[in-house]
């Protein structure tokens, strides 16, 4: 009898050990794939992280809609820009300026402005002298002005750091119209200017006190005689100040996708340049956030400082 049941047990033994082996091996295959997965989705992640410098200063620039036109040969022309000086400071940085740049000061270039990587310090010196020269409210009646008379609002950086013009830079200082602007946009200059802060301090681009402010002003002054909205003015702000301040704004773009979730181009540009954010205080706020939770990551090279 026992003779008989063995055969019986070695085949109820096979099949069970077939039935395991099929139970088995999906469900290895399926964790094998759901590790690899995961490996994938952290492959992602780290390559969202690493992109973020991208993100906030894109390789392709941001374009704003307005164009150089004869800005800079008007500004040659009636000396705020003295081009030998101007040309000089970028040779002595070791990056002398390009033929685009040069014809954009001689003779004008008609061509949409686009902001990147390469041009940035460029285009905070040339706006810096459109925003110091050109006629404006912001300079004549804002905040700026009620720090003394004029003789003391040569004292400021955005000011008397200005040593790129043929003479003193007060001689210049709102006194041609550059650009065209009637009552309603120079009203949306100050309006946007008020609201719009920067890292290196606590005022707001409506009391232009350091070379990045009166730049920024003459962005918004451009942007608003060309057309531009409230919205495509902020939008312009945003990118501008994240090329001129790519340290600060690559905490605040750690800030947002840490804190709410947000890409740096889901960022409400009025959120994002508000005091809260955008200010001095507002940066180290959110930087101090970071540290605290252990987020803190090494940002890019800053900007240039506040002078030429």
């Amino acid at each position: 009898m026992k003779n008989r049941l063995l055969p019986i047990t070695l085949v109820s033994l096979i099949l069970n050990l077939l039935l395991l082996v099929k139970f088995i091996v999906p469900n290895f295959k399926k964790q094998a794939s759901s590790s690899q997965n995961q490996t994938a989705k952290t492959v992602v992640k780290t390559d969202i992280k690493d992109n973020l410098f991208d993100e906030i200063n894109p390789v392709a620039g941001f374009q704003i809609n307005a164009k150089f036109g004869n800005l800079g040969p008007k500004m040659v022309k009636n000396g705020v820009i003295d081009l030998q000086k101007f040309k000089d400071t970028y040779s002595k940085s070791g990056q002398s300026l390009t033929a685009e740049q040069e014809k954009i000061l001689t003779t004008g270039l008609d061509e949409q402005i686009t902001i990147n990587r390469d041009n940035s310090y460029f285009l905070l010196n040339f706006f810096w002298a459109v925003g110091l020269n050109n006629k404006s409210t912001v300079l004549d009646e804002g905040e700026i002005t009620k720090y003394g008379g004029r003789a003391d609002l040569g004292n400021f950086a955005s000011t008397g750091g200005w040593t790129l013009a043929k003479s003193d830079a007060m001689n210049y200082y709102s006194s041609n119209n550059l650009i065209t602007l009637n009552k309603q946009q120079q009203d949306l200059v100050n309006r946007v200017a008020s609201n719009i802060y920067r890292p290196c301090c606590n005022n707001s681009t409506a009391f232009p006190d350091c070379n990045h402010g009166m730049a920024l002003l003459g962005v918004l002054e451009l942007m608003a005689s060309s057309g531009s909205s409230e919205d495509e003015m902020y939008k312009a702000a945003k990118y501008f100040n994240a090329y001129w301040f790519p340290g600060n704004y690559y905490d605040l773009a750690l800030y947002f996708k840490n804190n709410q979730g947000k890409n740096f181009a889901e960022i409400d540009p009025r959120v994002l340049l508000s005091k809260e954010f955008s200010s001095a205080s507002g940066w180290q706020g959110a930087k101090k956030w970071l540290i605290s939770k252990g987020l803190q990551q090494e940002p890019p090279k800053q900007g240039g400082g506040c002078g030429v």
